[in-house]
């Protein structure tokens, strides 16, 4: 299971999501809170308060920054 944290109108997070749907990747959206200060949960998994933010439990991978993130995907499931 693919969890992404992310907050809408983000345009990284939306690289994200889109790589996703494209390499047909099951994922869950957690849609965050526009402050910073209010992103505990994001920060409960990641050490972190910024996104996007991706929890891979099949390969056991929490990772933040979109080109991080993008190429992880691409190495996984392309």
């Amino acid at each position: 299971m693919v969890t992404l944290y992310e907050l809408d109108g983000c345009p990284y997070c939306e690289r994200v999501a889109d790589r996703l749907e494209e390499l047909d990747v099951d994922y869950e959206s957690v849609w965050v809170d526009a402050l910073h200060s209010d992103r505990d949960e994001v920060k409960r998994v990641s050490g972190q308060r910024g996104v996007p933010v991706v929890v891979d439990e099949e390969y056991g991978v929490t990772m933040a920054e979109s080109d991080r993130i993008l190429e992880f995907l691409d190495e996984m499931y392309a």
